[in-house]
């Protein structure tokens, strides 16, 4: 995905983001739900204005944001060897945004359904491109395995991220099968993405011991 067709998409999401605040107004509730525990149960309301903003204005920082990152990234020209991914993850991650914003609008007008259970698919999907773009990601300071050793030296983050990078996507695979196991949904989105955390975490230290840096 080009640079330019990348920041249309992402502006396309934000867009499309702020028309269904704007059109679900009249709908929705003077006190919006905006979050559910894990068995499901509303656990936390925002005021309308505010949650019917916070999508919008969440999405369009992002997009900021991810634009900066690599004007400011001491390894920025790193980013440049992986931009395809790189802008393929802010689009993936926008749009992933937009689709929580629509399931909280579906929430608040009534409809009924399990909330993780809607969630797992998208997660699962948002890991498996992580596993995408760290197979691809060079050495940087804001995308990535970033610990104290990858950081410091390219082989140790050449290993880590190759290590990590199939695990990233099973991790994604594990947390789709959320969507049909209800009842595990939550262990199942969020137990494997730390797992392997923790492991790259632990692996890129060995690994650094190992390469004698």
């Amino acid at each position: 995905m080009s640079l330019r067709r990348s920041y249309l998409a992402g502006a396309f999401l934000v867009a499309l983001s702020a028309a269904m605040s704007a059109l679900a107004y009249p709908e929705m509730p003077a006190e919006m739900a905006t979050h559910w525990n894990g068995a499901g149960e509303i656990d936390g309301r925002t005021p309308k204005l505010v949650a019917l903003a916070l999508f919008p204005a969440l999405s369009a920082g992002m997009l900021a944001l991810f634009a900066a990152l690599p004007r400011v990234d001491p390894l920025g020209e790193n980013v440049a060897q992986f931009r395809e991914q790189y802008d393929t993850f802010v689009v993936l991650l926008l749009a992933f945004l937009t689709y929580v914003h629509g399931l909280v609008l579906a929430a608040n007008a009534g409809y009924e359904f399990a909330v993780m259970q809607a969630l797992a698919p998208a997660i699962g999907g948002l890991y498996y491109y992580v596993g995408v773009l760290s197979a691809h990601a060079e050495r940087n300071w804001f995308v990535g395995i970033r610990t104290p050793w990858t950081i410091s030296n390219d082989e140790v983050w050449r290993q880590t991220h190759e290590r990590a990078a199939p695990l990233f996507k099973v991790a994604g695979v594990v947390a789709a099968l959320g969507a049909l196991v209800p009842a595990y949904a939550e262990l199942l989105v969020a137990a494997p993405v730390f797992a392997v955390a923790l492991y790259s975490t632990v692996y890129s230290y060995v690994a650094y011991r190992r390469v004698g840096a």
